[in-house]
């Protein structure tokens, strides 16, 4: 769970945008968008295929 402790003299906007960017590095909405429907087997092996192709991408641009 993303916690944010507000600080001294801290304003309420910039707590908000470090809660953001912490719940954003958690993955929370990733994980929330993932379980609104029903992947099929099919879908899922597609999805994880397609991610790995992409990873694999980034990897070969890097070495260059």
């Amino acid at each position: 769970m993303a916690q944010v402790v507000l600080a001294e003299n801290e304003k309420l906007e910039s707590a908000l945008r470090r809660f953001k960017r912490k719940v954003s590095q958690a993955g929370i909405f990733a994980d929330m968008k993932k379980g609104r429907h029903f992947e099929t087997p099919k879908e899922k092996r597609k999805r994880k295929e397609l991610a790995r192709h992409k990873q694999q991408r980034r990897l070969r641009r890097r070495q260059r």
